[in-house]
């Protein structure tokens, strides 16, 4: 049966308001590693959603030499209302992206990347062939790194998803962003179902899954145990959870921001679900702290004997 979720409502705050409350505040990104990631990207002409979506950890990322490269373009054919990429007609694809971003990866000699992508609802394949030669490049050149993938939804095909996952990623995620009820207003062009089909699609061929959720979009508590009880029953190894923020006033407002110690209630619900690995927490976002990750996906490998490039190859 599922655990009772106690909620700390009574302690957030309510939205709009004129400045993030204390736990939201970062400092403006800024020092020689975030200076030297941004020099490497822009001479290799590489995208990452860090600067592309505005996220608010950035400068602590790229500090500790962490980022997530976004993959086939910075232009995303679908306009979903909480996302800061730029939506219109994407650029042809470029075939030699792939080897640019392994051959960068290997050069930092990261422990672990996450690599994401915009949707490319023009390709006929979604962008999976190029996820493939990616994957296949950085195994290549960076082999005692893991990688995550952050891939959209392919629109349901599960060919293009065996695609991504025969290059064998050592984590396979995919973000819900929502509750069900709110799912079509917060990504227009998306559907949860498909999103959910996504992700067990993955587990059943022996991947470790990843998936996240926005809080602050008009979702009840209720709802989002809800969903935390169906990623619990397929196998989800790993789920993140943070604050919605509003990236300009032509997106979905704050409903409200969450406080941390709600963020913390459900970390403790979401493992006793028998979910792995948790983070959640108001600044919490799908790579949160991936820099630290290469140790914990080995170890998820080997208690779950799933598939993946590390569990292929030893240290």
């Amino acid at each position: 049966m599922p655990h009772r979720l106690p909620i700390v409502a009574q302690v957030s705050e309510p939205a709009p308001r004129r400045r993030h409350p204390s736990w939201l505040r970062v400092k403006m990104p800024g020092g020689d590693g975030y200076r030297d990631i941004d020099r490497t990207l822009k001479k290799l002409g590489l995208n990452t959603v860090c600067k592309s979506a505005g996220c608010p950890n950035i400068g602590e990322c790229w500090n500790n030499r962490a980022l997530t490269i976004m993959i086939l373009g910075d232009i995303c054919t679908r306009s979903c209302r909480f996302c800061d990429v730029k939506t219109g007609r994407p650029l042809p694809v470029d075939e030699d992206e792939p080897r640019r971003v392994a051959t960068m990866l290997a050069a930092l000699d990261l422990n672990h990347t996450v690599i994401t992508s915009v949707d490319r609802d023009d390709l006929r394949d979604g962008g999976a062939g190029i996820w493939a030669a990616t994957l296949d490049a950085c195994h290549e050149l960076a082999p005692k790194m893991t990688v995550e993938v952050l891939v959209p939804d392919f629109k349901g095909s599960m060919e293009d998803v065996d695609r991504v996952l025969d290059a064998n990623p050592d984590i396979f995620a995919h973000n819900l962003e929502t509750v069900p009820r709110l799912s079509r207003e917060v990504r227009v062009q998306a559907r949860y179902d498909r999103s959910f089909a996504v992700l067990k699609r993955a587990r059943e061929r022996g991947a470790l899954t990843k998936t996240g959720l926005m809080l602050g979009l008009g979702e009840e508590p209720g709802e989002v145990a809800e969903v935390i009880d169906q990623l619990g029953d397929f196998g989800l190894t790993i789920l993140t959870l943070g604050q919605y923020l509003q990236p300009s006033k032509k997106h979905l407002p704050i409903t409200r921001y969450v406080h941390p110690d709600e963020f913390a209630e459900l970390k403790e619900y979401a493992l006793g679900r028998g979910i792995d690995h948790v983070e959640s927490g108001p600044l919490v976002r799908s790579s949160y702290h991936a820099e630290g990750q290469a140790e914990l996906i080995r170890r998820l490998q080997a208690d779950h004997g799933t598939i993946g490039f590390a569990s292929l190859r030893p240290e």
